[in-house]
């Protein structure tokens, strides 16, 4: 029986221990993480799926379609299911606002519905000031109820946890048969990998029930249905590492946002939440042997996913767990 460690408890290692489990059913998998549901960063997430190209550079744009269509199928299968509640899954119809024309994004012919919207209908609908706008139907994970989710299957599969801070790979060396890094930014420390960054986002969570639409802009501004709040977001600020909540990120978002949306007005602040979104390009999913003072240890790596880290988690995960098969049993399956 093999013994796997999944290092990280955010939705990108909790999504690779469950894929572990399906390609590895007699395996143990546990999950190391000084970290579990609300202190990780994907539990800010505004959780929307719409997978952006450009903010997963460095990736071949085949690659990132069969991510999109495999996560895709996962939600939008839960999505009308009658588990659809109990995994936080919403369907859900918006507006994508852009002043550049949005040739062919990965996410087209996946989701639900892409159109674009006449220009008769950008005027009714006060989208006016955007040269294109786009109506899109799709899957929001909230992801409060869907990480929770997540991890009740990988419990009930058998899965383990432990809380505890890895420092020193060499505590792992003989004691599992594959590591998978799932760290997001601790790779920088843990594994050395000097490429990671962060991007520092900022959300607002309000209580505006009459808004039931998402609207998604390329100027930082989105709003974005969770179950029974809306996100309002939100900034993109590149190596800042500032985890305090900022008054004039909070000024800044809630001006664009009631700008392109007044609607907006009358929302009451439920709560905040400011992260790290932990990014590299490209994302880093291989298998290798480190070779460690206490001997060989196998890694397979899956992190870096930035901003998309709910859209490509599963689509990635099971990627990664066949990399873990592999550093198993040899690359000839």
């Amino acid at each position: 029986m093999y013994n796997i460690a999944v290092l990280g408890a955010g939705i990108i290692g909790v999504s690779t221990a469950l894929n572990i489990q399906k390609q590895l059913p007699s395996a143990r998998v546990k999950i190391i993480s000084e970290k579990f549901g609300q202190e990780t960063t994907s539990w800010g997430a505004g959780g929307l799926f719409r997978p952006t190209a450009k903010f997963i550079r460095g990736v071949p744009e085949e690659t990132i379609r069969k991510w999109s269509r495999t996560g895709w199928e996962f939600y939008s299968s839960l999505a009308v299911s009658d588990k659809a509640k109990e995994a936080g899954m919403q369907i859900v119809s918006g507006y994508i606002l852009s002043q550049t024309k949005v040739e062919n994004p990965v996410y087209k012919d996946v989701v639900y519905t892409f159109h674009e919207l006449s220009r008769e209908s950008k005027l009714k609908l006060g989208f006016g000031h955007y040269n294109y706008a786009y109506m899109v139907t799709t899957v929001i994970a909230t992801v409060r109820e869907y990480l929770p989710w997540l991890f009740e299957r990988f419990k009930e599969n058998g899965g383990q946890t432990e809380q505890r801070r890895i420092d020193d790979l060499n505590e792992l060396v003989g004691v599992y048969d594959v590591v998978v890094n799932c760290t997001g930014f601790g790779s920088r420390t843990l594994f050395g990998d000097t490429s990671m960054f962060p991007v520092r986002g900022h959300l607002l969570r309000v209580k505006a029930p009459w808004i039931k639409n998402f609207v998604f802009t390329e100027d930082d501004a989105y709003l974005i249905p969770n179950g029974d709040l809306l996100v309002v977001g939100g900034c993109r600020q590149e190596n800042n590492f500032n985890l305090n909540i900022e008054s004039k990120d909070r000024e800044g978002i809630l001006e664009r946002c009631l700008k392109i949306f007044p609607a907006l007005k009358g929302a009451v602040i439920d709560h905040e939440w400011v992260g790290l979104r932990p990014t590299r390009f490209p994302i880093r999913i291989e298998k290798e042997v480190l070779q460690l003072k206490k001997g060989p240890l196998k890694v397979v790596h899956n992190y870096g996913h930035g901003a998309n880290g709910i859209s490509m988690s599963w689509g990635t995960s099971k990627d990664a767990a066949e990399l873990v098969k592999e550093a198993l049993l040899g690359s000839k399956l």
